[in-house]
């Protein structure tokens, strides 16, 4: 007999705008084609960087940048902008929260609530419009075959949603079960959310005033892919009548294998993980592993890539040696245990991931003239 549980419909949920936000995008967006605050550490790290990507971008490979969500929080999304624009970044990787913080931002652009406050009242991450938009997006995109990453950056990007008819599901539900269409079940999820919700079909206005401050909407316009890899319970939008963990497992898990077919591509090319001391890693040593398995059977294997790792816990194990003993505290750093695990040049700076990146888009821009 299954254990008690909870469900999402008795969770109480609150318009958006009645929250306080502790940032502005406005405010905090960091100009791109501003000067950076000079830091000698920085600049050397940002000079190599940038000299491996464009070389990396000369011959094809790769440059996968994982980001948390702080960097979000930051004010860098711009400087993301930027790099893909330019050509720079070819695949962008984050946790849910990344994209929950940066959608905010660009729907009303506002993000980051109080959380001890929040929690004690109840209302942390019980807010309507986050889990709802999100959980729909994600669920309307995986009918098309679009992972979390893709359906959200279309959201913003489109400013709204296309809601089928709730009969033409029904019949595609139908025609699939003869067919093993591999979309069914996320026809049928979102055939019981349009039922569930009374939806009319059409399309949904959702306004994104300021989508222009958006990772996931420019990536979507620029065709570069954005990958979610979240965990179930992580993020706010499970706190909400709209939470569908299978739909959002289901475009993670689309998200996945578009992030390990980047990785296929990686040899002489470019990693960098900004302020993802978790999820970047796991998810790394696990597509690398997948890579490896296809490309041995071709007789390749990834290789002569770069890895830049950039947090603010200060390491004092020398890694290029070798692993420090399981009695050593920097053993259990994952973020740097699993990286010097995976073969290639690897580099790690304990820096502020605004002042790193921006000093590498400058960097970048003066050495492409």
């Amino acid at each position: 007999m299954p254990y008690q549980q909870v469900t999402p419909d008795q969770i109480h949920v609150l318009p958006l705008a009645q929250r306080h936000s502790k940032s502005r995008i406005t405010t905090i967006a960091i100009d791109p084609e501003s000067t950076p605050v000079a830091a000698p550490d920085i600049e050397a790290a940002a000079d190599l960087a940038a000299h491996k990507i464009l070389a990396a971008r000369q011959q094809g490979a790769s440059v996968i940048l994982a980001f948390g969500a702080h960097l979000v929080k930051n004010g860098a999304g711009p400087l993301l902008i930027s790099l893909m624009e330019n050509g720079w970044i070819t695949h962008l990787a984050t946790q849910g929260a990344g994209g929950i913080h940066d959608w905010e931002f660009a729907f009303q652009g506002m993000s980051e609530e109080d959380v001890r406050q929040n929690a004690a009242t109840g209302t942390f991450g019980a807010w309507e419009e986050t889990g709802k938009y999100i959980n729909l997006a994600v669920q309307c995109g995986a009918i098309n075959g679009m992972g979390y990453g893709e359906s959200l950056g279309a959201l913003i990007m489109d400013e709204g949603l296309h809601i089928p008819q709730s009969q033409q599901l029904e019949k595609d539900i139908q025609a699939g079960l003869a067919s093993h269409d591999t979309r069914l079940a996320a026809r049928l999820e979102l055939w019981q959310t349009i039922n569930k919700f009374n939806l009319k079909p059409g399309f949904m206005s959702i306004p994104h005033p300021f989508k222009r401050f958006s990772i996931f909407g420019n990536a979507y316009r620029l065709r570069v892919p954005v990958t979610v890899h979240p965990g179930i319970g992580y993020d706010i939008i499970y706190n909400n009548p709209w939470a569908n963990g299978a739909a959002l497992g289901r475009g993670a898990h689309i998200d996945y294998s578009i992030f390990v077919k980047s990785v296929l591509n990686l040899s002489g090319g470019v990693f960098m993980s900004i302020g993802s001391a978790i999820m970047a890693p796991q998810v790394f040593e696990k597509a690398v592993s997948f890579a490896n398995n296809i490309l041995l059977r071709e007789g390749k294997r990834i290789g002569d890539h770069y890895i830049l790792i950039d947090d603010l816990q200060e390491s004092t194990w020398d890694w290029s040696q070798g692993e420090p003993p399981k009695s050593s505290p920097d053993y259990y750093l994952r973020f740097l245990k699993s990286f010097y695990r995976m073969g290639g040049e690897v580099k790690y700076i304990a820096a502020d991931n605004r002042l790193l990146l921006h000093h590498l888009y400058t960097r970048l821009k003066q050495l492409a003239k």
